[in-house]
């Protein structure tokens, strides 16, 4: 059920670890997201964000390269696009303007990525012509 509701989606995917960006992007590539990035930094992600009128969700690596994203995270939220944070740090690294954002420990299993993205995201609208 969360595949379904990331087909089509565009999902910025925040990482500076390339295996595990490319094992983010293969998974949501899989499940029919329309991958943007992966961005390695705060910069490249928030030029990113800029650029992409039509973004739906994210997955955010917490540190990368020493510096924390949260600044990334404020301009989401106030953008209303839901995301993820994956890092190796516990719940008490994380400002507690962001409790109720979901955080998936790393290592990361790719289903568990789905599963924590997908629910996150509005169901669409249904057309019929």
């Amino acid at each position: 059920m969360s595949e379904q509701k990331l087909r089509d989606r565009c999902i910025l995917v925040v990482e500076d670890e390339y295996l595990i960006a490319d094992d983010m992007r293969i998974a949501l590539n899989d499940a029919g997201a329309k991958v943007l990035g992966p961005a390695p930094t705060v910069a490249a992600a928030m030029a990113l964000l800029t650029a992409q009128p039509d973004l739906d969700g994210a997955l955010l690596d917490v540190n990368l390269k020493g510096t924390m994203v949260f600044e990334l995270a404020d301009a989401l939220v106030a953008r209303a696009i839901p995301f993820v944070f994956a890092t190796g740090y516990d719940e008490t690294a994380i400002p507690d303007r962001f409790s109720s954002v979901p955080l998936m420990e790393k290592p990361l299993k790719t289903c568990n990525l789905i599963s924590a993205l997908g629910p996150l995201l509005p169901d669409r609208e249904v057309t019929f012509s």
